[in-house]
């Protein structure tokens, strides 16, 4: 069973252990039948485990949602307890335990005075400046149950005509009833300062967090002002004011947190509409791979860097946040949404970085983060595929202009010439020596041509294949060079791609070794085995540090293995000659 499911599991446990105090309390106080007005009441109550519950399923990272199960459980316990006490059933013993469970009453109205309203959204507190408050309404909370657990038979005959079977007796209850009544007071203090807090971050807040804030407002003002009604005004204990108040009192807080989390789409929940029925949506957060599945199509029909666009505007959706963007090592930064507000998070994702903007209500959670984490990876791809993109694009502009340089300056000069010297023989009449030192430049502009022609896709390498194309290529050096190649290979064909990839990059590292090595012998290997086709090229010149110096033209052939799955590495020092190694993946 995973996390996520064993707090599901926790979760629905202690709302229904709640649910069930809720309700067998609510009997034992009334017996059977049981009036309309306690079935209300009960509903009302049941609000409570049910939103709890929600909140701790489906956000179990979110310290909210338990904190309001802990709060309903107070509230189950202690009107299971109250009713036992109510009941004439109950007797010896078991009163004992009612008087214990009943005082977790006062508990419940500590909670939904100061920590409901001061926690929520997300669980924390709105600055550091509250911890001292929090300190000191807990003080206060535990204070006043002490204090009424343990006070005399005088403050719970008004409501229970058999006393406290816990409370104490002469001086030590009246300490005891005190110390409840001053808990109760600091309780009650730090709860209107709950309150105020809440009106000054509505007045300072964004329109976004006054529309959230001014649901907590409303529920705070209903509960305390309930509390003060029947504790202050002289309401009959029966009656229907009294219910009204009551009901008001206990649906207040759950329904303003109900509907806060729906309204805004906080946690994910909302309640939708399918024809004439209501229903509850607890999914709307797609997981990453349904994202990415649902994104598949498009990201395969779309470029790279609007691969970067599409991808950054799922995150910013998935986490409902203001503005989204997938940043590259070069400085490209693809941002989808309005980029209002500063930066809350920043993630790597393989070269680059996601970073994240604030979120349109509340904080990133948790959940986000984790969800976050898991869009580096794609995205992180995303970046290597448009890095690598565009590395290629460059490339290949940078081969266009070799090949364009390589025309103008040798073949188009040489057939300038040969054409000249035909129209010079024409018009003086030219003799055998003047024809055959034209027929050798034109011999010679063809050989020149068959060379660059070569340069770009060798005819031996289409004819012959990869081992004889090398071959081939390492006969004409001017130094010693050993060609090494696997029995296999002779006779082995493999994609044109990957012949190429592999021929040039033994070109090049031919090339390099005679410019810039002044290496006297080279040795070349090409070999095949665990689904790779490998090159090696060692020469025994002057060597580099490969830290300080460039791949000489290599870093294009590199990009070029990358793409094909492939990969190249460089080992040198100075004075210990240079070893290349390539490879490819073949099918076996």
């Amino acid at each position: 069973m995973t996390s996520t499911a064993r707090a599901g599991v926790l979760a629905a446990s202690i709302a229904g252990v709640a649910a069930a105090g809720i309700v067998t309390g609510s009997l034992l106080e009334t017996g059977l039948p049981v009036p309309f007005t306690q079935w209300l009441f009960i509903g009302m109550c049941l609000a409570l485990p049910a939103v709890g519950w929600l909140i701790a399923a489906r956000r179990p990272d979110n310290p909210y949602g338990w904190l309001l199960l802990v709060t309903a459980l107070c509230l189950g316990m202690g009107g299971l307890g109250a009713g036992a006490l109510l009941s004439a059933a109950v007797q010896g013993p078991p009163a004992v335990v009612a008087a214990l469970l009943a005082s977790l009453f006062h508990v419940f109205y500590g909670l939904s005075w100061v920590f409901v309203p001061l926690l929520f959204p997300d669980g924390r507190l709105p600055s550091r400046r509250w911890r001292t408050g929090a300190r000191v309404a807990a003080a206060g909370i535990a204070v006043w149950w002490l204090g009424i657990l343990l006070s005399p038979d005088q403050v719970y005959l008004p409501v229970f005509q058999r006393g406290n079977p816990l409370g104490f007796d002469g001086t030590a209850g009246l300490l005891a009833a005190a110390a409840g009544g001053l808990g109760q007071t600091t309780t009650f203090l730090v709860a209107l300062a709950v309150l105020v807090s809440l009106v000054l971050r509505w007045r300072r807040g964004t329109p976004a967090e006054r529309r959230l804030l001014r649901w907590m407002i409303a529920g705070s003002v209903v509960t305390l002002s309930g509390f003060v009604t029947l504790t202050f005004f002289e309401v009959p204990a029966q009656g229907t004011v009294t219910l009204v108040i009551l009901v008001t009192q206990m649906a207040a807080l759950p329904a303003v947190i109900a509907a806060a989390v729906f309204r805004h789409n906080l946690l994910d929940l909302r309640v939708g509409i399918r024809g004439s029925r209501f229903f509850l949506v607890f999914d709307l957060r797609p997981t990453v791979d349904e994202l990415l599945t649902e994104l598949g199509p498009a990201l395969e029909e779309a470029e790279p860097v609007e691969q970067l666009g599409r991808l950054a505007e799922a995150v910013r959706a998935s986490l409902e946040i203001r503005w989204a963007a997938v940043e590259l090592t070069d400085g490209t930064r693809v941002v989808a949404g309005k980029e209002e507000g500063e930066a809350v998070l920043t993630v790597p994702a393989g070269p680059g970085s996601i970073v994240c903007g604030p979120r349109t209500a509340g904080r990133l959670t948790a959940e986000d983060r984790r969800l976050l984490s898991s869009f580096a990876v794609p995205i992180g791809l995303a970046i290597q595929s448009a890095a690598l993109a565009g590395r290629l694009v460059n490339a290949q502009e940078a081969e266009r202009r070799r090949i364009e340089r390589n025309i103008h300056d040798g073949v188009q000069q040489q057939l300038v010439a040969l054409i000249a010297g035909l129209e010079l023989a024409r018009a003086t009449g030219g003799g055998p020596d003047s024809l055959a030192l034209l027929r050798e430049q034109a011999r010679q502009t063809l050989t020149d041509l068959r060379e660059l022609a070569a340069g770009i896709h060798p005819s031996v390498l289409s004819q012959g294949g990869l081992a004889e194309a090398i071959e081939e290529r390492c006969s004409r050096l001017p130094v010693a060079t050993t060609v090494a190649v696997d029995p296999g290979l002779r006779a082995r064909r493999f994609r044109d791609e990957i012949e190429g990839a592999v021929y040039f990059t033994v070109s090049e590292a031919v090339a390099n070794a005679l410019k810039h090595a002044g290496a006297s012998r080279i040795e070349v290997r090409l070999a095949e085995g665990t689904g790779r086709l490998r090159a090696e090229v060692s020469d025994d010149g002057r060597g580099f540090d490969p830290a300080v110096t460039a791949r000489r033209g290599l870093g294009p052939l590199a990009d070029r293995l990358t793409a094909l799955g492939g990969g190249l590495d460089v080992s040198s020092e100075p004075g210990g000659g240079t070893r290349l190694r390539a490879w490819v993946p073949v099918a076996a």
